[in-house]
């Protein structure tokens, strides 16, 4: 789809529960509702938005669609580096399984039952966030040592895999070492795994620097299929999954701003809430920017 088509079908109110649908439910996380068709699953992303691990009162109008829409951009986009779990023809396996409501259409995916992994996949392009932090109390980013005088946003030599746990709902996940993710998952799929997220990485950065944008930092997921071949699943760089620059008001020596919810982060650490629940209540003009910053993502890659 295109983005106008996309814009103009954005919902006025946000869609935070995902009700109604004769499919058992089998899961259900910060954004997405995963539900069982029997032959493959039903992902759901809906408007809910959490930030410190803590789900909104507020969600973002359409924020579930352009999550959809953007990571089957990347999906078709990243066919010739790996397979992912996208069943062809989604909106003919939707209309199969009596799916017909657009608003649900667009923010669905129709996809393979597959074994996850137990790593989150993450790689850093640029020095920020916690990596940041890292460097300045060791010089390392996850016990990787960096030369000295790196500043702030500063690019990294080379792209960094980084993963950590999947912890359990309501804890954090940890970072790991190589030995440690292929004491996970196998030493021979750490190393496809470790490949695949690099090589998807820099796809990303590279197509995101000609739309203007600076893809610093990202998150895949994998899972297996019954013969064991490794294949991408979840969502894929999208403003919830990695973290985005304007190229041009980018600028080492500082945190630059983002195409994503660091501006909801930014508003709740200036009222002092305590990150714990109840989360508080966002203003208009907060829910309406954030909007602004998602589609702007989307654009910028659309067009």
């Amino acid at each position: 789809m295109n983005f106008a088509a996309i814009a103009s079908a954005l919902p006025a109110q946000a869609k935070t529960s995902i009700d109604g649908l004769p499919f058992p439910r089998i899961a259900s996380g910060k954004v997405r509702e995963i539900f069982d068709l029997g032959d493959a699953l039903l992902l759901v992303a809906s408007d809910r938005l959490s930030a410190f691990d803590v789900i909104l009162p507020d969600g973002i109008p359409g924020k579930g669609i352009v999550l959809t829409q953007m990571s089957l951009y990347w999906f078709e986009l990243s066919r010739g580096l790996i397979v992912n779990h996208l069943l062809p023809d989604q909106l003919g396996e939707m209309r199969r399984r009596g799916i017909t409501d657009r608003d649900l259409q667009l923010r669905s995916m129709v996809v393979k039952k597959l074994k996850p992994l137990a790593i989150e996949c993450v790689v850093r392009g640029y020095l920020v966030g916690s990596g940041w932090s890292s460097y300045q109390k060791t010089g390392e980013v996850c016990g990787i040592k960096l030369p000295p005088g790196l500043r702030q946003a500063d690019r990294l030599p080379t792209p960094l895999f980084t993963p950590t746990t999947k912890a359990p709902k309501g804890q954090h996940d940890e970072p790991i070492n190589d030995a440690q993710g292929a004491a996970i998952v196998g030493a021979a799929l750490y190393e496809k795994v470790k490949a695949a997220s690099i090589a998807l990485y820099q796809l990303g950065h590279d197509r995101a620097a000609k739309a203007g944008m600076i893809l610093a930092d990202t998150k895949f997921e994998f899972g297996t299929d019954i013969a064991g071949n490794l294949i991408l699943i979840d969502e894929v760089l999208t403003p919830d999954s990695s973290r985005y620059w304007p190229a041009d008001s980018y600028a080492p020596n500082q945190s630059p701003p983002s195409y994503d919810k660091q501006f909801v982060r930014d508003h709740l650490l200036a009222i002092k809430w305590n990150q714990t629940p109840p989360a508080p209540r966002l203003p208009a003009g907060i829910i309406s920017r954030t909007q602004e910053k998602y589609l702007a993502a989307l654009r910028n890659l659309l067009g």
